[in-house]
């Protein structure tokens, strides 16, 4: 795949290879003089170990900093990093934002995509579940009895924001046939849905436009069922000291770098 000019639009890319956190000790600072930067693994990391490297680049001619992109295993681990110290930027989804403010205090959402305020998830089917597309959320309650998988537990667009609309619609995890799996990340789930591991699963509207642009095998498999309101979701996430960590100014260079 030909290389992409990195502008502040691909900044702003929510598309996150093993960190090793130093959770055995450390805290703010304990990797003195580097700005760490990362994102919830809600792709294949690949992709994301090609992509966010660049962006530590841009942070690090914008501040004159030592930024270095820190991979993580799963959506706890960001939270995790973000709240020790370990990273100073993330790019969260909706709930993992939420979750790393309750535990740093002044952690504030500094930047997101004008689509991320308005966010989508889409329900996508294997055409062999026999589901059909529906036009409003009384459509999820077909889905009882079949098959059915989420992103990650704490995924936004591919667990926590599906599950509300199911529920809204009268359809409870019991009305599925077995226990919801959680594949991990929105393209685990497109695998799954088209392999017939699963019958259901809701995705990032963004990453389905982007396997069906790439023609990814299997998709011929899989139907879009329905694609849900909007709801906000992505955003870059920094952490209070910024400026207390890496000198007057850091907040903001940050800031006209990515709006």
């Amino acid at each position: 795949m030909a290389a992409r000019p990195m502008t502040r639009r691909t900044l702003l890319l929510g598309t996150g290879a093993t960190l090793l956190l130093s959770a055995c000790g450390g805290g703010p600072g304990s990797d003195a003089g580097r700005l760490g930067i990362s994102a919830i693994p809600d792709q294949d990391p690949e992709l994301l170990g090609r992509l966010y490297p660049a962006v530590a680049k841009r942070f690090a001619a914008a501040t004159g900093l030592d930024v270095v992109y820190r991979p993580v295993t799963d959506y706890t681990a960001v939270v995790r990093a973000f709240e020790i110290g370990d990273i100073h930027l993330a790019w969260m989804g909706g709930l993992t934002g939420v979750q790393a403010r309750q535990r740093v205090r002044g952690a504030t959402a500094i930047a997101q995509r004008d689509i991320d305020a308005d966010f989508r998830s889409l329900f996508i089917a294997n055409i062999r579940s026999g589901l059909k597309p529906f036009d409003g959320p009384g459509g999820l309650r077909g889905l009882a009895g079949h098959t059915l998988t989420f992103g990650s537990e704490t995924s936004t667009s591919g667990r926590l924001m599906p599950e509300y609309f199911m529920r809204q619609a009268g359809l409870e995890e019991s009305d599925l046939r077995g226990k919801p799996g959680f594949s991990g990340s929105h393209d685990a789930t497109i695998e799954a849905v088209a392999g017939g591991g699963f019958e259901v699963g809701p995705v990032n509207k963004q990453v389905w436009d982007a396997a069906v642009a790439e023609g990814r095998d299997g998709l011929s498999d899989v139907v879009v069922l329905w694609r849900t309101p909007g709801y906000a979701d992505y955003h870059w996430l920094a952490r209070p000291d910024l400026d207390e960590a890496f000198g007057a100014g850091t907040r903001k260079k940050v800031l006209d770098l990515l709006l």
